[in-house]
C-alpha cells in the first residue's frame, strides 16, 4: 500500500499558484513546496507541471532545480518526474557512474510490471536519444573489477573474475531491461522441477555465467520463479541466494543475488535497500531517497512494516534520526509522518 497522503479534492490551478508563490521573492518557501507536492499522486503531480506552464510559460521542474540545492533537490527532482522518467533518469545516473551502480538497473527491470518497464525504455529513449540496452552494453561503462580470480566457464576456459565479470553483467543487465515477462498468475510446476534442477547444477558447478542461467532469469513470469526457487528451497534446503554467497568482491555474483532477491520478494529487498542505506557509516542519501520516492505510491507501507519487524524501530524515526532539514521534512512527508 501507498503511505501518501493526497487529499480527495485538487485544483491544480491554484497548486501551480502556490509554487510559483514559494518560489517568488527573496527566498524559497521550501515547507508551501513540500506541503502541495508531497501530497499530489503521479497523475496530479503531471497536471500541475502543464498548468504552471500554461500560466507562467515557465517549466516548474526547472525553476525547482534553481531554487533547490542539495538532497533537497535532488528528491524534490526525482518526485516530480512521471515515473517512468524518473526511471529513465535514474537507469541513466547508474550506468553513466565510474563504479556503474548495476542495482539500480536490476531494481527497475526486476520490480516494475512488463508494461512499466516497457514506458521506461521509450522514456530513456525519448531522453537521451539512445535506448537503454544500448547505453549498458557501453564497454567503457562497467568497468571491469579489480579482483583477478580464475574461474572455470562451460568451454573448459580460465579467465579473471573481473573481466568476467564485467563481460556477464552486461548479458544479465540487457536481458533483464529487454524483458516482457509474462504478468499473470499461472505457472507450470514440471518447468519450475526442471528449472530448479539447472539451475542447481549451475550454482554447483559454480557456472555462475551459465546461459541458463540468464535465459531463466529474464524470460520467466515473477510467479514462475517464485515457484521455481521454492522448489529449489524445498529440494536442497537452503535458498539460491545462500548459495551464492560467494567472493565478496565478484561483481556479477552481487548482480546475480540481487536479481534473484528483487524478484523473489521485492519488498523484502527494499526493505534491506533502506535498512543498509541508514546503518552504513555517513547516510546513503541516493538509495534512501530513490527507495522512498519509487515506492511511496506502491508499497512504501509494507516495506515500513517489514522495517519495524526486521530493526524494531519505526522507518520514519531512523529516517528523521539520519537526515535534516527540508530533505528530511519531504521524505517524512512521503513516508506519511509529518516532521
Amino acid at each position: 500500500m501507498a503511505t501518501i497522503d493526497v487529499p480527495e479534492q485538487v485544483s491544480v490551478l491554484a497548486d501551480a499558484e502556490a509554487l510559483r508563490k514559494a518560489c517568488k521573492g527573496w527566498g524559497t518557501d521550501e515547507k508551501a513546496i513540500i506541503s502541495v507536492l508531497g501530497h499530489r499522486n503521479a497523475v496530479q503531480r503531471k497536471q500541475i507541471r502543464l498548468a504552471y506552464e500554461d500560466l507562467y510559460q515557465e517549466d516548474l521542474i526547472k525553476r525547482l532545480e534553481s531554487e533547490l540545492s542539495g538532497d533537497f533537490e535532488k528528491a524534490v527532482y526525482r518526485w516530480i518526474l512521471d515515473p517512468a522518467d524518473r526511471d529513465a533518469v535514474l537507469a541513466n545516473v547508474a550506468i553513466k557512474k565510474l563504479s556503474p551502480d548495476h542495482h539500480v538497473i536490476v531494481e527497475i527491470s526486476c520490480t516494475r510490471s512488463p508494461e512499466e518497464l516497457l514506458a521506461v525504455r521509450r522514456a530513456y529513449q525519448a531522453r537521451y536519444k539512445h535506448s537503454l540496452e544500448e547505453d549498458d552494453l557501453r564497454p567503457s561503462e562497467i568497468a571491469p573489477t579489480s579482483i583477478d580470480i580464475t574461474t572455470s566457464n562451460r568451454g573448459g576456459q580460465s579467465d579473471s573474475g573481473g573481466l568476467r565479470s564485467s563481460r556477464h553483467i552486461k548479458e544479465l543487465l540487457v536481458a533483464l531491461v529487454s524483458a516482457f515477462r509474462y504478468d499473470g498468475e499461472e505457472i507450470n510446476t514440471r518447468v519450475a522441477n526442471s528449472e530448479a534442477k539447472i539451475l542447481h547444477e549451475a550454482v554447483k558447478d559454480k557456472e555462475f555465467n551459465h546461459e541458463e542461467i540468464i535465459r531463466i532469469l529474464s524470460t520467466r513470469s515473477k510467479m514462475q520463479l517464485m515457484a521455481t526457487f521454492n522448489r529449489y528451497r524445498d529440494d536442497h534446503g537452503t535458498t539460491i541466494t545462500k548459495n551464492l554467497e560467494g567472493d565478496s568482491g565478484d561483481e556479477f555474483l552481487k548482480t546475480l543475488r540481487a536479481t534473484i532477491r528483487c524478484l523473489n520478494d521485492p519488498k523484502k529487498y527494499f526493505e534491506k535497500v533502506l535498512r543498509n542505506s541508514i546503518r552504513r557509516v555517513g547516510t546513503d542519501e541516493d538509495a534512501l531517497t530513490r527507495v522512498i520516492v519509487t515506492r511511496a505510491e506502491k508499497d512504501l507501507k509494507d516495506i515500513k512494516e517489514l522495517y519495524y519487524k526486521r530493526n524494531s524501530v519505526p522507518l520514519d524515526q531512523a529516517v528523521a534520526k539520519d537526515t535534516s532539514g527540508d530533505y528530511k521534512a519531504l521524505l517524512l512527508t512521503l513516508l506519511g509522518k509529518e516532521d
